[in-house]
């Protein structure tokens, strides 16, 4: 019987949010200290919020009790990072990665599947859980890969280039095991029939959302992105958000399939980058707290009384995984060392596969003790995962003794083609920024030899006759190949802060004294940069803001004269090689100086003067060397037009002379001398 007196029931109420309020300070306390050790130790934040899930869960310390209310905050976790990977779902970038992502990508998580569902029979398990087991280890952590491929360098590797189109193809791989998971897990006696329904009732949403979704979301974000609001903003991106994963839950099907079309919605609209920026700190709070929610599930009793079978389901998720992906690799790429350290890469299990596991839990489909041996594998594997990464090179020399010969080659190609080369440039990268240097080295007659890990700019760049070859600038043998010790100078032209150090550390211990100029996109790693050795760094950030300043300036009417100069001043006091060129060079003064110099001026034509109708020929500005350099219209420019161009009302001039030679030329063209 409930005691209705008020004063129990205010009682009741004020415990319930006391602890509701110790739950939360708990789990801030925890994360804000998890999150500082694990930057301090250069470690994933997910695997700290796992630890500390294990420590508070109510198999431990039971700081934090495992209740309903806290499993939903978790899945809204789920819901967000699946947006997330809707939001990063581009179809120009599948068929940029088409090859590896269906082919690759689909054998892996096909044969894994298949291969743990047929070892299961042999421990007395249903095909069902075998299944679900399947997808569960099938999953390889995507941000304990990409942080560690990023920190070393091997993002744009072949094997970097493999690993990261398999984990693209597994992000897109649970869509479907969320469908299928839960019907494997549902009491119906036909199950294919089961499975059926719940695909075809996926289908058509998803048709539907997607085709009319589209053709809706964009006039809305229109509409609420011109109130210029952004807390209405992020308001409507929640509401739209939730919304769709909220109409998949009542579908039958699980949140997380809404919230993944809610991005794939929005990444096809010009608010994509906006909306990804505003939903972070979301998607990260709420994922935290589902890693938490991930680690409280594991009961450490059961793992000690079971620790034979979490060795055992250790040993194979580790050796099975990366031997499955190493042969695939082999039958794809014809290349052991690659098939071995991509294997290595996607050896652990992933953050989706704590999803898919908390799903099968959810339905009944795992018995508690596999769930509890499965998780605790699970974990160490993530634990272990960033050794397997760092250690891969020597693992893969050590497996595979061919590897020696071929990077002997690798590196013999390179030695050859810098033979001849002597007080050249290393550039390192040959992206956009590196290919532009080319041209100017090209253009002084300066020989330079150019690094490069994709092998496609490879191939374009020597059928176009430049000298451009494979190789990994951030090993010491590759830089000494490439003629370190001849050279005259080396670029970085990248931006990639742990690759550009890892340069810098070869260069100072092989070729102390060489100078070293690096590319940066902004300013957070210039200091590091420096200390290591880099002669200059090139902020793009600084340049963007030197150029708008420029152009600013210039339409304001400054004398070009004095924006060239403050031009130079701002690089002399950026970059210390050009500081003493640009004092030498004393800047004039003095009114009568200014207005001799040449300006820019923009003029607006009105349909009553002179000009409009008339031809720049006719005009003839150039009798007060007042050049037209360009003439705008209807917002679009066109720079040096030709002297038959007729002018409209409404045209916008860009004259460039003198400041009474400008004044000169309007008058001619509002009506006074034409």
């Amino acid at each position: 019987m409930i005691d209705r007196r008020p004063d129990v029931q205010f009682k009741c109420r004020t415990e319930s949010m006391n602890n509701s309020l110790q739950v939360v300070l708990i789990l801030l306390a925890v994360a804000v200290g998890v999150v500082v050790l694990c930057r301090l130790l250069r470690l994933p934040a997910m695997l700290g919020y796992l630890i500390v899930g294990i420590m508070i869960g109510p198999h431990a310390l039971g700081w934090i009790p495992d209740a309903p209310e806290t499993r939903h905050l978790a899945e809204f976790g789920v819901v967000f990072l699946m947006f997330s990977i809707g939001l990063e779902f581009s179809l120009a970038r599948l068929r940029a990665m088409q090859r590896i992502v269906f082919g690759l990508g689909t054998a892996q998580v096909a044969l894994t599947m298949l291969l743990v569902m047929l070892s299961s029979l042999f421990f007395n398990l249903d095909w069902r859980e075998g299944l679900a087991l399947g997808g569960v280890l099938a999953m390889s952590s995507t941000a304990i890969v990409s942080k560690m491929l990023v920190e070393r360098a091997e993002l744009s590797s072949a094997h970097g280039h493999k690993i990261m189109g398999v984990l693209l193809f597994q992000d897109l791989a649970v869509v479907p095991l969320i469908i299928i998971i839960p019907a494997l897990g549902s009491s119906s006696g036909d199950l294919t029939a089961t499975i059926a329904y719940a695909m075809v009732k996926a289908v058509l949403l998803l048709s539907i959302l997607l085709i009319f979704g589209q053709r809706l979301l964009r006039p809305w974000f229109n509409l609420v992105a011109q109130q210029k609001s952004s807390e209405l903003f992020m308001l409507n991106v929640l509401l739209f958000t939730l919304g769709l994963a909220y109409l998949t839950e009542l579908s039958g099907l699980s949140m997380a399939l809404g919230a993944f079309v809610a991005g794939m919605l929005i990444s096809e609209t010009e608010y994509r980058y906006q909306v990804e920026e505003d939903i972070k700190p979301f998607r990260d709070v709420l994922l935290g707290l589902f890693f938490v929610t991930i680690g409280m599930m594991l009961d450490l009793g059961s793992v000690i009384a079971g620790f034979g079978w979490v060795l055992l389901l250790l040993l194979i998720l580790l050796p099975f995984k990366a031997a499955v992906v190493a042969l695939l690799v082999r039958l794809f790429a014809k290349d052991w060392g690659v098939g071995i350290r991509t294997g290595l890469g996607l050896a652990q299990a992933g953050e989706f596969g704590f999803v898919l596991l908390t799903l099968a839990g959810e339905v009944h489909l795992l018995p508690p003790d596999i769930m509890q041996n499965v998780l605790a594998a699970m974990l160490i594997s993530m634990l272990i995962a960033p050794f397997l990464i760092q250690h891969a090179e020597a693992i893969t020399r050590r497996l595979s003794p061919a590897e020696w010969m071929n990077q002997a080659m690798q590196v013999h190609h390179i030695a050859v083609q810098s033979m001849s080369a002597d007080a050249h440039i290393i550039v390192c990268g040959y992206g956009r920024s590196g290919k532009a240097l080319g041209k100017f080295l090209s253009n002084e007659g300066i020989k330079f030899v150019a690094l490069e890990l994709d092998p496609r700019s490879v191939r374009d760049a020597v059928a176009a006759g430049e000298k451009v070859v494979y190789g990994d600038a951030t090993k010491r043998e590759v830089l000494q190949a490439a003629g370190l010790m001849r050279a005259k100078a080396l670029v970085v032209t990248y931006d990639d802060a742990p690759s550009a150090l890892k340069i810098l550390h070869h260069v100072s211990h092989t070729r102390p004294g060489l100078p070293v100029v690096v590319r940066t996109a902004d300013d957070t790693h210039v200091e590091a940069l420096k200390r290591a050795g880099a002669a200059e760094v090139v902020a793009e950030v600084l340049e963007g803001s030197v150029m708008l300043a420029s152009q600013a300036l210039l339409l304001s009417g400054v004398p070009l004269n004095r924006v060239i100069r403050r031009i130079q001043e701002a690089r002399a006091k950026r970059y210390s090689v050009f500081s003493g060129f640009f004092r030498a060079a004393p800047e004039p003064v003095g009114e009568a100086t200014d207005n001799m110099q040449p300006r820019f001026n923009s003029l607006l034509l009105n349909k009553n003067d002179a000009a409009v109708g008339q031809t720049l020929d006719k005009v003839n500005l150039a009798e007060f060397n007042v050049e037209v350099n360009s003439v705008r219209r209807h917002n679009v420019e066109g720079s040096q037009p030709a002297g038959n161009m007729v002018l409209r009302a409404g045209d916008v001039l860009m004259l460039l002379g003198e400041p009474a030679a400008l004044a000169e030329a309007e008058k001619r063209l509002r009506g006074d001398s034409v």
